[in-house]
Protein backbone atom coordinates (compact mmCIF):
# COMPACT_ATOMS: atom_id res chain seq x y z
CA UNK A 1 0.00 0.00 0.00
CA UNK A 2 2.50 2.22 1.09
CA UNK A 3 4.72 1.55 -2.38
CA UNK A 4 1.16 2.27 -4.50
CA UNK A 5 0.59 5.87 -2.73
CA UNK A 6 4.43 6.86 -3.24
CA UNK A 7 3.98 5.76 -6.90
CA UNK A 8 1.02 8.39 -7.34
CA UNK A 9 2.77 10.91 -5.43
CA UNK A 10 5.91 11.03 -7.63
CA UNK A 11 3.69 10.82 -10.54
CA UNK A 12 1.98 14.12 -8.84
CA UNK A 13 5.22 15.93 -7.36
CA UNK A 14 7.45 14.91 -10.75
CA UNK A 15 4.44 15.82 -13.06
CA UNK A 16 4.69 19.51 -11.69
CA UNK A 17 7.62 19.99 -10.74
CA UNK A 18 9.10 19.27 -14.24
CA UNK A 19 6.94 22.22 -15.53
CA UNK A 20 10.40 24.44 -14.71
CA UNK A 21 13.17 21.65 -14.79
CA UNK A 22 13.20 17.81 -15.72
CA UNK A 23 13.17 15.94 -12.59
CA UNK A 24 16.79 13.78 -12.01
CA UNK A 25 16.36 13.16 -8.31
CA UNK A 26 13.67 11.74 -5.73
CA UNK A 27 14.18 11.50 -2.20
CA UNK A 28 11.45 9.29 -0.19
CA UNK A 29 11.80 10.25 3.52
CA UNK A 30 12.87 7.78 6.21
CA UNK A 31 10.03 5.93 6.92
CA UNK A 32 8.10 6.40 3.69
CA UNK A 33 7.94 2.22 3.58
CA UNK A 34 7.76 1.14 6.68
CA UNK A 35 7.24 4.11 9.15
CA UNK A 36 8.41 3.79 12.64
CA UNK A 37 6.17 1.48 14.51
CA UNK A 38 8.76 -0.89 15.89
CA UNK A 39 10.25 2.39 17.81
CA UNK A 40 6.89 3.65 19.09
CA UNK A 41 6.18 0.21 20.53
CA UNK A 42 9.19 -0.91 22.08
CA UNK A 43 8.95 -4.47 19.50
CA UNK A 44 11.37 -7.17 20.04
CA UNK A 45 13.89 -7.13 17.70
CA UNK A 46 14.77 -9.97 16.38
CA UNK A 47 10.61 -10.06 15.49
CA UNK A 48 10.48 -7.80 13.45
CA UNK A 49 13.92 -8.44 11.54
CA UNK A 50 12.01 -11.69 10.42
CA UNK A 51 8.56 -10.33 9.89
CA UNK A 52 9.51 -6.56 9.17
CA UNK A 53 12.47 -5.88 7.63
CA UNK A 54 13.24 -6.14 4.11
CA UNK A 55 16.26 -7.27 1.78
CA UNK A 56 18.24 -5.02 -0.18
CA UNK A 57 17.98 -5.60 -3.47
CA UNK A 58 14.77 -7.18 -3.05
CA UNK A 59 10.73 -6.49 -4.11
CA UNK A 60 10.65 -3.32 -2.57
CA UNK A 61 13.60 -2.14 -4.17
CA UNK A 62 12.59 -3.60 -7.51
CA UNK A 63 9.09 -1.61 -7.37
CA UNK A 64 10.96 1.38 -6.67
CA UNK A 65 13.64 0.84 -9.40
CA UNK A 66 10.56 0.72 -11.58
CA UNK A 67 9.83 3.61 -10.25
CA UNK A 68 13.52 5.69 -11.27
CA UNK A 69 12.96 3.96 -14.46
CA UNK A 70 9.36 5.49 -15.45
CA UNK A 71 11.01 8.77 -14.29
CA UNK A 72 14.56 8.64 -15.50
CA UNK A 73 15.52 9.71 -12.24
CA UNK A 74 17.76 8.49 -9.07
CA UNK A 75 15.19 7.23 -6.14
CA UNK A 76 17.14 7.96 -2.64
CA UNK A 77 15.59 5.83 -0.04
CA UNK A 78 15.40 4.18 3.33
CA UNK A 79 14.09 1.10 4.69
CA UNK A 80 14.51 -1.26 8.23
CA UNK A 81 16.55 -4.11 6.42
CA UNK A 82 18.62 -7.51 6.95
CA UNK A 83 22.15 -8.43 6.60
CA UNK A 84 22.91 -11.46 5.27
CA UNK A 85 25.69 -12.46 7.83
CA UNK A 86 23.64 -11.07 10.73
CA UNK A 87 20.27 -13.52 11.28
CA UNK A 88 17.61 -12.03 13.21
CA UNK A 89 19.14 -8.33 13.39
CA UNK A 90 17.72 -5.36 10.97
CA UNK A 91 19.63 -2.00 10.56
CA UNK A 92 18.59 1.03 9.22
CA UNK A 93 19.69 1.33 5.62
CA UNK A 94 19.96 4.14 3.26
CA UNK A 95 19.86 3.61 -0.33
CA UNK A 96 20.41 4.71 -3.80
CA UNK A 97 18.48 3.63 -6.98
CA UNK A 98 19.72 4.40 -10.71
CA UNK A 99 17.42 5.26 -13.65
CA UNK A 100 18.04 1.73 -14.77
CA UNK A 101 16.72 0.17 -11.68
CA UNK A 102 19.58 -0.56 -9.83
CA UNK A 103 20.71 -0.20 -6.22
CA UNK A 104 23.96 1.81 -6.65
CA UNK A 105 24.46 2.53 -3.15
CA UNK A 106 23.59 0.85 0.33
CA UNK A 107 24.70 3.28 3.24
CA UNK A 108 24.29 1.39 7.05
CA UNK A 109 23.14 4.94 9.27
CA UNK A 110 25.63 5.14 11.75
CA UNK A 111 23.88 7.17 14.68
CA UNK A 112 19.96 5.93 15.18
CA UNK A 113 17.94 7.67 16.83
CA UNK A 114 18.79 7.39 20.85
CA UNK A 115 17.42 5.81 22.61
CA UNK A 116 14.41 4.48 20.64
CA UNK A 117 15.46 3.07 17.43
CA UNK A 118 16.32 -0.55 17.67
CA UNK A 119 18.43 -0.98 14.69
CA UNK A 120 21.89 -2.32 14.59
CA UNK A 121 24.39 0.18 13.61
CA UNK A 122 27.95 -0.40 12.39
CA UNK A 123 29.40 1.20 15.44
CA UNK A 124 27.57 -1.87 17.71
CA UNK A 125 29.39 -4.05 15.75
CA UNK A 126 31.95 -2.15 14.68
CA UNK A 127 35.54 -5.17 15.36
CA UNK A 128 33.26 -7.37 12.66
CA UNK A 129 32.54 -4.44 10.57
CA UNK A 130 36.07 -3.30 10.29
CA UNK A 131 37.13 -6.83 9.62
CA UNK A 132 34.55 -7.15 7.01
CA UNK A 133 34.44 -3.92 5.20
CA UNK A 134 37.91 -2.28 6.15
CA UNK A 135 38.20 1.10 8.31
CA UNK A 136 37.90 3.62 5.75
CA UNK A 137 35.03 6.34 4.66
CA UNK A 138 33.38 4.14 2.09
CA UNK A 139 32.85 1.50 4.90
CA UNK A 140 30.85 3.84 6.87
CA UNK A 141 30.16 7.11 4.75
CA UNK A 142 30.01 5.42 1.18
CA UNK A 143 29.46 8.02 -1.88
CA UNK A 144 28.45 7.01 -5.50
CA UNK A 145 29.41 9.46 -8.30
CA UNK A 146 26.74 9.71 -10.95
CA UNK A 147 25.63 11.66 -13.90
CA UNK A 148 23.96 14.16 -11.72
CA UNK A 149 26.78 14.40 -8.78
CA UNK A 150 28.33 12.68 -6.35
CA UNK A 151 25.32 11.41 -3.87
CA UNK A 152 25.82 10.22 -0.43
CA UNK A 153 23.43 9.50 2.28
CA UNK A 154 22.74 10.94 5.81
CA UNK A 155 19.68 9.83 7.79
CA UNK A 156 18.04 11.64 10.59
CA UNK A 157 20.00 11.47 14.01
CA UNK A 158 22.89 11.07 11.61
CA UNK A 159 22.29 15.20 10.92
CA UNK A 160 22.72 15.34 14.48
CA UNK A 161 26.65 15.10 14.39
CA UNK A 162 28.42 17.64 12.70
CA UNK A 163 30.55 14.30 11.94
CA UNK A 164 28.12 12.48 9.72
CA UNK A 165 28.15 15.40 7.13
CA UNK A 166 31.87 16.01 7.69
CA UNK A 167 32.90 12.27 6.73
CA UNK A 168 30.54 12.39 3.51
CA UNK A 169 32.38 15.48 2.48
CA UNK A 170 35.73 14.16 2.60
CA UNK A 171 34.43 11.10 0.73
CA UNK A 172 33.80 13.49 -1.88
CA UNK A 173 29.68 13.94 -1.93
CA UNK A 174 27.68 17.06 -3.55
CA UNK A 175 24.51 15.80 -2.71
CA UNK A 176 23.11 14.14 0.35
CA UNK A 177 20.14 12.66 1.57
CA UNK A 178 18.88 13.44 5.68
CA UNK A 179 15.58 12.46 6.17
CA UNK A 180 13.16 11.95 8.90
CA UNK A 181 13.13 13.99 11.61
CA UNK A 182 10.11 13.99 14.53
CA UNK A 183 8.53 16.80 16.63
CA UNK A 184 9.26 18.35 18.74
CA UNK A 185 12.71 18.98 17.20
CA UNK A 186 11.27 20.11 13.86
CA UNK A 187 9.02 22.47 15.17
CA UNK A 188 11.54 23.93 16.85
CA UNK A 189 13.76 24.33 14.26
CA UNK A 190 16.19 22.22 15.19
CA UNK A 191 15.73 20.15 11.73
CA UNK A 192 16.39 23.37 9.80
CA UNK A 193 19.49 24.53 11.41
CA UNK A 194 21.14 21.10 12.03
CA UNK A 195 20.42 20.67 7.90
CA UNK A 196 21.24 24.30 6.65
CA UNK A 197 24.67 24.46 8.84
CA UNK A 198 25.44 20.83 7.37
CA UNK A 199 25.17 21.86 4.00
CA UNK A 200 27.43 25.41 4.72
CA UNK A 201 29.79 24.20 6.59
CA UNK A 202 30.59 21.32 4.06
CA UNK A 203 29.40 23.64 0.53
CA UNK A 204 27.26 20.38 -0.32
CA UNK A 205 23.30 20.12 -1.42
CA UNK A 206 21.49 18.96 1.09
CA UNK A 207 17.66 17.00 0.18
CA UNK A 208 15.58 16.95 3.57
CA UNK A 209 12.23 15.55 2.92
CA UNK A 210 10.49 14.73 6.13
CA UNK A 211 7.26 12.74 6.91
CA UNK A 212 3.72 13.80 7.21
CA UNK A 213 1.19 11.66 8.54
CA UNK A 214 0.94 8.20 9.01
CA UNK A 215 -0.82 4.91 11.25
CA UNK A 216 0.50 3.60 14.21
CA UNK A 217 -1.54 0.45 14.14
CA UNK A 218 -3.12 -1.10 10.89
CA UNK A 219 -6.58 -0.54 12.34
CA UNK A 220 -6.17 2.95 12.85
CA UNK A 221 -8.75 4.95 11.33
CA UNK A 222 -6.55 8.84 12.25
CA UNK A 223 -3.67 9.25 11.10
CA UNK A 224 -0.90 10.58 13.63
CA UNK A 225 1.45 13.66 12.68
CA UNK A 226 4.35 13.04 14.90
CA UNK A 227 6.88 14.63 12.30
CA UNK A 228 5.64 17.66 10.74
CA UNK A 229 6.50 18.85 7.82
CA UNK A 230 9.38 20.95 6.63
CA UNK A 231 10.93 19.60 4.54
CA UNK A 232 13.77 21.74 2.68
CA UNK A 233 16.07 21.18 -0.02
CA UNK A 234 19.19 23.33 0.92
CA UNK A 235 22.13 24.51 -1.37
CA UNK A 236 25.95 24.59 -0.77
CA UNK A 237 25.62 27.92 1.05
CA UNK A 238 23.02 26.97 4.03
CA UNK A 239 20.16 28.77 1.57
CA UNK A 240 16.95 26.81 1.31
CA UNK A 241 15.95 26.32 -2.42
CA UNK A 242 12.72 24.25 -1.94
CA UNK A 243 10.57 24.45 1.20
CA UNK A 244 7.39 22.81 2.29
CA UNK A 245 6.25 23.44 6.05
CA UNK A 246 3.11 21.51 5.53
CA UNK A 247 3.29 17.86 7.17
CA UNK A 248 -0.34 17.06 7.68
CA UNK A 249 -0.72 14.99 5.00
CA UNK A 250 0.93 13.90 1.83
CA UNK A 251 3.07 15.96 0.17
CA UNK A 252 6.44 17.42 -2.02
CA UNK A 253 9.18 19.58 -1.65
CA UNK A 254 11.09 20.51 -5.07
CA UNK A 255 14.47 22.43 -5.63
CA UNK A 256 16.85 23.10 -8.14
CA UNK A 257 20.31 21.50 -7.56
CA UNK A 258 23.30 23.11 -9.40
CA UNK A 259 26.17 20.99 -9.21
CA UNK A 260 28.66 23.23 -11.21
CA UNK A 261 27.70 26.31 -9.19
CA UNK A 262 28.50 23.64 -5.97
CA UNK A 263 31.79 22.50 -7.77
CA UNK A 264 33.12 26.53 -9.13
CA UNK A 265 32.69 27.69 -5.31
CA UNK A 266 34.48 25.37 -4.14
CA UNK A 267 37.36 25.55 -6.59
CA UNK A 268 37.10 29.50 -6.59
CA UNK A 269 36.40 30.78 -3.02
CA UNK A 270 39.18 31.85 -1.04
CA UNK A 271 37.14 31.74 2.22
CA UNK A 272 33.95 30.14 2.63
CA UNK A 273 34.54 27.01 0.89
CA UNK A 274 36.06 25.90 4.15
CA UNK A 275 36.50 22.07 3.70
CA UNK A 276 40.28 23.00 1.95
CA UNK A 277 41.21 24.91 5.44
CA UNK A 278 40.52 21.71 8.00
CA UNK A 279 43.28 21.23 10.59
CA UNK A 280 43.48 17.95 10.95
CA UNK A 281 46.50 17.18 13.24
CA UNK A 282 44.91 19.67 15.66
CA UNK A 283 40.87 18.32 15.80
CA UNK A 284 42.38 14.70 16.01
CA UNK A 285 42.96 15.41 20.10
CA UNK A 286 39.01 15.97 20.11
CA UNK A 287 38.78 11.99 19.89
CA UNK A 288 41.52 10.11 21.43
CA UNK A 289 39.45 9.04 24.26
CA UNK A 290 36.56 7.08 23.62
CA UNK A 291 33.01 8.22 24.42
CA UNK A 292 30.34 5.93 22.81
CA UNK A 293 31.03 2.51 23.53
CA UNK A 294 31.39 0.41 20.66
CA UNK A 295 30.32 -3.23 19.64
CA UNK A 296 27.58 -2.92 21.92
CA UNK A 297 25.51 -5.62 20.00
CA UNK A 298 27.93 -7.85 19.16
CA UNK A 299 26.99 -10.54 20.91
CA UNK A 300 23.47 -9.37 21.68
CA UNK A 301 19.85 -8.32 20.63
CA UNK A 302 19.89 -4.41 20.56
CA UNK A 303 18.33 -2.84 24.51
CA UNK A 304 14.53 -1.58 24.78
CA UNK A 305 14.18 1.27 25.79
CA UNK A 306 14.15 1.12 29.71
CA UNK A 307 17.61 -1.13 29.70
CA UNK A 308 19.07 1.32 27.08
CA UNK A 309 18.65 3.88 29.81
CA UNK A 310 20.02 2.36 32.61
CA UNK A 311 23.02 0.74 30.52
CA UNK A 312 23.98 3.00 28.14
CA UNK A 313 22.07 6.71 29.03
CA UNK A 314 23.08 7.14 32.39
CA UNK A 315 26.64 5.73 32.34
CA UNK A 316 27.67 7.77 29.46
CA UNK A 317 26.09 11.11 31.21
CA UNK A 318 27.74 10.03 34.51
CA UNK A 319 31.17 9.55 31.66
CA UNK A 320 30.86 13.04 31.03
CA UNK A 321 30.41 14.42 34.36
CA UNK A 322 33.52 11.99 35.42
CA UNK A 323 36.07 13.56 33.30
CA UNK A 324 34.98 16.89 33.66
CA UNK A 325 33.53 18.14 30.20
CA UNK A 326 30.10 18.39 31.92
CA UNK A 327 29.49 20.16 35.22
CA UNK A 328 26.52 18.26 37.28
CA UNK A 329 23.29 20.70 37.85
CA UNK A 330 23.25 21.76 41.45
CA UNK A 331 19.44 20.57 41.31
Amino acid sequence: MNLEHLRSLTKAASWLSSLDLPVRLIAIPEGGLQGFNDEVLDVDHATFARECAIDIPGEETDELGKLAQDNNAFVMAQAKARHPDWPDRFFNVGFIISPAGEVILQHYKVSPLFPVEHSVCPHDIYDWWVEKYGRTLDAFWPVVDTEIGRLGIMMANEGSYPENARALALNGAEVVYRASYPHPATGNDMFEIQSRARALDNNMYLIAPNMGTYYLHAEDDTPIDTFGGRSYVINYKGAIVGRQDYGAGSTYVAGVIDIEALRDHRARAQWDNWLKDVRTELYQMLYEQPIYPKNLYLDRAPMKHAEYREKVIEPQIKLMHDRGIWAKPDR
